[in-house]
């Protein structure tokens, strides 16, 4: 069974071989460790077709994760204080709403291959067929990048005429990039949004079912009309709008299981969506012991997946990660991941 047809299977609860493998590693951890990591990543190769240790020169990193303080395509400014770990806006093109009609949307923002991507679906003229995930798209986020969080959620609270044309643009923006994804031989494009404190929603459920439900909805919908599965990323607590995010259409979820909860997921959403995986990177990943982090990975196994498929193995790697947990992890996915021995 190619990675492909693995992935496919799990999405779609249909008895996979194994639990596919999905890297993903920050870019201060690629810096930081180089080739020892390349070594573990290679030895577990993932289902994806991407090459995580491809050199990028630095000049080429994105504005969030290149020191010092850079101008993104959308005009926000960002301070990075550790090249490859994403910094922070600390200036909003859109600050002034009452000036909105002054900014411009970037013209050739363009869809296609991060660096290191293979996105046909092989890697490196091999035969194999990969699974191909594109895209990274935003709309909460990109709105605290255009306004800056404090505005947003004054937004938020009381909406004005300027503020929800301001939505309405951005989502005809993100509809648009949205097309030119969908032109491309991908699988799968990924959405994502940080919604989530430690214990709650950022804003009250109602709300976010009221202003941003709809408009989640039709980006999802624009993605699976182009045959395509939809992946969504949410850190946090989301506890309260997960199921919403599978009802209007999310196929793949990462989420942060240990902050969720893993006896809520097994409960309340197991079995309805598939899971990549998030390894606790608050505690375990970073601070735990190589046989914690096994016993975090069988438990996230048993929370998330089911028998017949619905699991993504995935545990995000940072420069706080020690090398030991990165194998550990991995050895874990290739263990629990067996269908024959997990559950």
């Amino acid at each position: 069974m190619d990675g492909r047809e693995r992935v496919k299977r799990a999405i779609k609860f249909q008895q996979p071989d194994r639990a596919p493998v999905s890297h993903a590693v920050l870019p201060a951890a690629q810096l930081k460790y180089g080739q020892a990591l390349g070594e573990i990543l290679a030895e577990y190769r993932e289902d994806f077709g991407w090459d995580y240790m491809v050199d990028l020169p630095i000049e080429k990193f994105p504005a969030l994760y290149k020191q010092g303080r850079n101008r993104d395509a959308f005009g926000t400014v960002w301070q990075v204080e550790w090249m490859g770990v994403c910094g922070i806006p600390v200036e909003w093109p859109i600050s002034d709403l009452s000036r909105y009609d002054e900014y411009r949307w970037p013209a050739d923002f363009t869809a296609g291959p991060p660096a290191g991507r293979q996105y046909s679906g092989h890697l490196c003229g091999s035969d194999e067929r990969w699974y191909a995930r594109g895209a990274w798209i935003t709309y909460f986020e990109q709105l605290q990048q255009l306004r800056g969080m404090e505005n947003l959620l004054a937004d938020i609270a009381a909406p004005s005429r300027q503020f929800q044309r301001l939505m309405d643009d951005l989502l005809a923006f993100n509809l648009r990039w949205i097309e030119k994804w969908t032109q491309l031989q991908y699988d799968g494009l990924h959405l994502a949004d940080d919604w989530g404190g430690q214990h709650r929603l950022m804003i009250n459920p109602e709300t976010w079912r009221r202003m941003f439900k709809p408009r989640y909805a039709e980006m999802f919908k624009r993605v699976r009309d182009a045959g395509m599965d939809v992946w969504y990323h949410s850190d946090g607590r989301i506890n309260d709008i997960l199921g919403d995010l599978i009802e209007i259409g999310v196929d793949v979820m990462n989420c942060q299981v240990a902050v969720v909860g893993h006896d809520w997921i097994a409960a309340n959403a197991r079995g309805k969506v598939c899971f990549r995986t998030d390894i606790d990177r608050q505690r375990v990943l970073p601070l735990g012991s190589p046989a914690q982090v096994r016993e975090e990975v069988h438990r996230t196994f048993a929370a998330c997946g089911t028998p017949s498929g619905g699991l993504i193995a995935c545990g995000e790697v940072g420069p706080d990660v020690p090398l030991a947990n990165v194998r550990a992890m991995y050895e874990a996915f290739r263990e629990y991941g067996a269908y024959s021995r997990r559950l």
